[in-house]
C-alpha cells in the first residue's frame, strides 16, 4: 500500500518528561485513520509534528515524502487543517474567506464548487461570523478544502456539535473520502471513530496500545458475543439447554444475558429451545462488545486493569 504518512520511533520530550515515547504509524493514502487516546496521551503532539507545527526530539517522520521539519510552501499546499477551534474572519462573507484564503494557494479549488461541497451554497453571501455553529465547522472544512490538499487533519471535528450536526459534519467527511482525500482523523467520540475510519490506532500514555480496524481494534472481532434476553416469570436459568446455562448470568432489568464465542449456534439452540416450549424472547438482542468498551479497556490506568 501507499503510505501517504510514515512515522518510525517518533519521540517527543520536554525536559524529562516523555510525552510521546517512541511510536510507529503507517496512514494509507486514500483512507480514514483515526487516532484515539485520553487527554494526555500525545495525540495533539503527534499531529503537531506531523503537520510541522512542533519538532520531534527523535524519529523519522514522512509526510507526503517530506519531513515537515524541513518541508517548504509547496509541501504545505498539500495538506489541509481543521483545528479544533477556530474564528471566522471577522467581517468576510463565506465567499469571500474563501477567495482570501484561496489567494494563499498556487492552484486553488473553484470557490463555489467548494461552497456546494460543504452544503454552504445558500449562505455564501452571509458574514462567517452570523453562521450557526455547525455552519461555522462546514465553512472550517471549506477553508482547509480551498487549496485542494491532497491530505487533511480533522481534529476534534464535532466537538460540542449536537446529533444532527455531528451527522452533518460525517457526510462532508464522508465526500472528502469520495474526493480521494486522505482523512486524519482526532476524536473523543467513539461512535464517530466507528463510523469514519478504515482503520484505528489507540495512543496511552505516549504509546501505541492497539491497532486495527473498527472491528478488529483490540482483538474486538474475537471477544464474546452478548446475547441478552428475558425469561418467562415460570422460567428460570437453569431450565436452559444444557452447555447454554453455564455461560448465562443475571443481566439489567431482570434479564439474562449468554456471554458466547459461537452465537450463531447458541442462538439456534436457544431459538429452538424457546419454540419447542412455545415461549417467546420478544427482548432478543445479540451484541458485540461495543468500541467504547474496548477503548477504555485498552486505556484503562494499569491499576485498574490489574483490579480485574
Amino acid at each position: 500500500m501507499d503510505n501517504i504518512i510514515s512515522v518510525r520511533g517518533l519521540v517527543k520530550r520536554y525536559g524529562r518528561r516523555e510525552v510521546v515515547a517512541g511510536i510507529d504509524l503507517q496512514v494509507r493514502r486514500g483512507e480514514i485513520f483515526a487516532l484515539l487516546g485520553p487527554n494526555g496521551a500525545g495525540k495533539t503532539t503527534t499531529v503537531e509534528i506531523l503537520e510541522g507545527f512542533r519538532r520531534r526530539t527523535a524519529g523519522e517522520v514522512s509526510v507526503l515524502g517530506n519531513d515537515p521539519d524541513t518541508a517548504g510552501g509547496a509541501w504545505r499546499d498539500r495538506v489541509g487543517v481543521v483545528l479544533q477551534e477556530s474564528q471566522p474572519e471577522p467581517g468576510l462573507s463565506v465567499r469571500e474567506c474563501l477567495a482570501l484564503y484561496a489567494g494563499f494557494y498556487r492552484a486553488p479549488r473553484d470557490i463555489d464548487e467548494t461552497i456546494a461541497l460543504v452544503g454552504l451554497t445558500g449562505k455564501a453571501g452571509a458574514l462567517g461570523t452570523r453562521l450557526s455553529g455547525g455552519q461555522r465547522r462546514r465553512l472550517d472544512f471549506a477553508l482547509a478544502l480551498i487549496g485542494d490538499p491532497e491530505l487533511i487533519f480533522l481534529d476534534e471535528p464535532t466537538t460540542g456539535f449536537d446529533p444532527s450536526a455531528r451527522r452533518a459534519a460525517w457526510e462532508v467527511v464522508a465526500g472528502l473520502r469520495r474526493l480521494g482525500k486522505t482523512i486524519f482523523l482526532t476524536t473523543h467520540y467513539l461512535d464517530e471513530a466507528e463510523h469514519l475510519a478504515d482503520r484505528i490506532t489507540v495512543l496511552s500514555a505516549g504509546h501505541v496500545v492497539a491497532e486495527g480496524t473498527p472491528r478488529t481494534l483490540g482483538g474486538r472481532d474475537r471477544m464474546a458475543t452478548a446475547i441478552s434476553f428475558t425469561l418467562p416469570a415460570h422460567v428460570q436459568a437453569h431450565d436452559l439447554p444444557p452447555g447454554l446455562g453455564t455461560l448465562t448470568g443475571p443481566g439489567p432489568g431482570g434479564s439474562t444475558v449468554l456471554h458466547s464465542e459461537s452465537p450463531l449456534a447458541h442462538l439456534r439452540m436457544l431459538g429452538d429451545w424457546a419454540l419447542s416450549r412455545g415461549l417467546d424472547l420478544p427482548d432478543l438482542d445479540v451484541r458485540r462488545p461495543a468500541l467504547e468498551e474496548v477503548y477504555l479497556s485498552l486505556t484503562a490506568p494499569a491499576s485498574t486493569k490489574d483490579q480485574r
